[in-house]
């Protein structure tokens, strides 16, 4: 048994519930030709074995029971540490070679992982966790470590992840400046499995300075600003770390663990190179330019005959990388050619002034059929002229857009806005009404207030002191709003009420908190979707008004420096990415379930929701989630279940098997891990 690391085997259980599962599945009929393989290959034979040491050879045979496929070879497959020239992989009978390219190292310890790369010929079935090992030396690293690898702003594993072990003796000290990642190959790589669980083998009893790679473009490289990455604020001797467990997962088919290590992964927004990617006119009187980074540093944008009091830029998102350029000309050419003046990162990531030239065209493409009726109406046109009768277009809709973001109910703690299709140039606010309609029909007049978005010129915020369960009209008449391209509304009605409170559920959270952080609650949907907003939040009362009735969840931010969002890390400072956990009850429970004209209350200590994440309370952490998910699945199996019992429908049961099948998980501790089988 290795130092560092105890192994345990754990059986998966099936659990059956009841004596009705088990007479039904009697009734089951086996399709004709006899059960499906579902069993994945076997290895019969390693040349060499695998293990070897002082390791000379060029090619590897691996035959099997059975003729195999290779699938996603080049996807799958990694080799620790990397060679320059991957092995080729060859099928040769029932077996595959395996011809290495490379010229190794000396006293190296080599791994070549393939993955689920390897497949049986008939039903695909893949063989998980496929790994050679070899030295070229006259021993072979033996040393393990596990972790887990997630995303530290959802809080949910991140799958796939390369994790890279640099000897740290073998690298300068830079504190505050740590190009790791950057400069030099890592020592031994590692995989995460799709649960997030990664095991590290052959590794060294020494100093690992480790990092957690999430490699999106299959290329096996770190992409700043593309891929996400974690980083671990010390050094780690596997031999000098807990005993942890490691089971064979039978639902997922591979290995799992328990996690030594955490990884809160996040993409660093500060190795973006910024660059105008692309200029576009998809209107008449717009275009739009995407750069590649957040708050690029523009000097100036010039377009030719066009005067700059007509040129308008309107942000399309926080960071400013989209920006919509509105003309407020009567007529544009059919390219508008110009120039603009920003800063670029260079070669060096130097942000360096350039100029690059802007050609944008546009012109109407019509359809046949827009043809033939702009064709037809030209002729009534003119036919209406000859014979001095006024002509009116049948086909005529005004093409000012306006829409209102209140429905047949409005929120009073939020109100509502409108929003043109393009900026409005004129916007005479003292002829919008807002009344209130009393009962008997009467109306009071309710005074507004119009707030520009500052993200976006074509929306206008409406401020108005509104009162609860409250019937109200809104009138805008015609030609009170002109936008840039000089069109004119027609008028608007339109009649809504607030909300009526006893139709919803209040959330009220006593918070305790003990530190100086600051905090942001984010109350959303059972699929994690947010409805509501809490910020600055410390100890003390607070509650979420107007909740509709059904599933919630909180997630919780420690706004460390208390700017009201979420921060990622920073690699090259070393700095990790702000906390962002999901609520959980002393139950394990994640999900609540509100109801119409409830007070659903919350006590919410901080100490306990950012605890330390110690290998323990790791594991704990994962348990929780697990069971919770676990229990949610019983619950969909079960009433399913039911739902068929009431049917009388035995030949259901076998999609119903299938959630006994899930709940076998529950055998295996943690073995399941996070939110869903994927």
């Amino acid at each position: 048994m290795t130092k560092g690391c105890k192994i345990v085997l754990r059986v998966v259980v099936v659990l059956l519930f009841g004596g009705a599962f088990f007479s039904r599945c009697a009734n089951i009929m086996t399709p004709e030709g006899g059960p499906k393989d579902t069993l994945p290959p076997v290895i019969v034979k390693l040349e060499p074995g695998n293990f070897a040491t002082n390791f000379k050879e060029k090619k590897i045979y691996i035959e099997f029971n059975e003729f195999v496929q290779l699938k996603d070879q080049n996807k799958e497959m990694f080799t620790s540490p990397a060679m320059k020239k991957l092995p080729l992989i060859t099928i040769r009978g029932k077996g595959i070679v395996i011809t290495i390219r490379d010229t190794l190292k000396e006293n190296t310890t080599y791994a070549i992982d393939l993955g689920s790369a390897i497949r049986d010929n008939n039903e695909s079935n893949p063989l998980n966790a496929m790994r050679y090992v070899f030295s070229t030396g006259d021993k072979v690293d033996s040393m393990m470590c596990s972790g887990y690898t997630a995303d530290s702003y959802k809080a949910d594993s991140v799958s796939r992840t390369f994790i890279w072990f640099y000897i740290a003796d073998s690298l300068p000290s830079t504190p505050g400046y740590d190009s790791t990642i950057f400069n030099r190959k890592p020592d031994v790589i590692a995989r995460a499995q799709n649960n997030g669980i990664f095991i590290a083998q052959n590794l060294k009893p020494v100093n690992y300075r480790i990092y957690a790679i999430g490699d999106k473009n299959d290329n096996q490289l770190y992409e700043p600003g593309t891929d996400m990455v974690g980083l671990l604020d010390t050094i780690y001797n596997p031999a000098k770390m807990p005993e942890f467990a490691i089971w064979f997962d039978s639902l997922r088919m591979y290995p799992s663990a328990e996690p030594q290590l955490y990884f809160r992964m996040f993409t660093d927004k500060a190795f973006v190179n910024q660059r105008l990617v692309d200029a576009q006119r998809p209107e008449e009187k717009k275009a739009i330019l995407y750069f590649n980074a957040d708050y690029p540093r523009i000097d100036s944008l010039i377009f030719d005959n066009i005067p700059n009091d007509s040129v308008f830029i309107d942000p399309q998102t926080n960071g400013r990388d989209t920006m919509a350029v509105w003309f407020n000309m009567a007529k544009l050419p059919d390219t508008i050619k110009g120039k603009i003046v920003y800063y670029r990162h260079d070669s060096l990531r130097q942000l360096s002034k350039t100029r690059e030239p802007l050609k944008l065209a546009w012109r109407l493409i019509e359809t046949k059929e827009q043809e033939k009726e702009r064709e037809r109406i030209e002729k009534e046109k003119a036919k209406a002229k000859a014979e001095g009768r006024e002509f009116k277009d049948p086909n005529y809709k005004n093409p000012f857009s306006l829409k209102i973001s209140a429905g047949k109910e409005v929120n009073p703690e939020e109100g509502f806005d409108i929003t043109f299709g393009t900026p409005a140039m004129k916007f005479d606010t003292t002829a919008i009404q807002l009344s209130i309609v009393a009962e008997d029909k009467s109306t009071t007049p309710v005074k507004m207030h119009f707030v520009r978005d500052t993200m976006n010129m074509c929306r206008w915020r409406v401020k108005v002191p509104w009162t609860e369960k409250t019937n109200y009209r809104l009138y805008i008449p015609k030609e009170s709003i002109t936008d840039i391209m000089g069109y004119k509304n027609d008028s608007t009605v339109m009649e809504f009420a607030t909300y009526d409170p006893e139709k919803f559920s209040t959330v009220s959270l006593n918070i305790t908190a003990s530190g100086r952080s600051k905090y942001i609650i984010l109350l959303t949907d059972a699929s994690g979707k947010t409805m509501q907003e809490l910020k600055d939040v410390e100890s003390g009362k607070y509650r979420f008004n107007y909740v509709k009735p059904g599933e919630i969840r909180l997630r919780i931010i420690e706004d460390k420096n208390g700017n009201g969002k979420w921060d990622a890390g920073d690699v090259i400072a070393g700095l990790q990415p702000e906390r962002a956990e999901g609520y959980f009850n002393d139950k394990g429970e994640e999900t609540f379930t509100t109801k119409m004209n409830w007070d659903f209350e919350i006590n919410i200590d901080m100490d306990k929701v950012f605890i330390p994440m110690t290998m323990k309370n790791l594991i704990k952490m994962l348990d929780d989630k697990e069971s919770a998910r676990l229990q949610k699945l019983y619950e969909e199996w079960k009433k399913k279940l039911d739902e068929n019992k009431g049917k009388g429908n035995n030949n259901q049961h076998q999609s119903a098997g299938g959630g006994g099948m899930g709940l076998g998980g529950m055998a295996g501790g943690i073995g399941g891990l996070t939110n869903t089988l994927k």
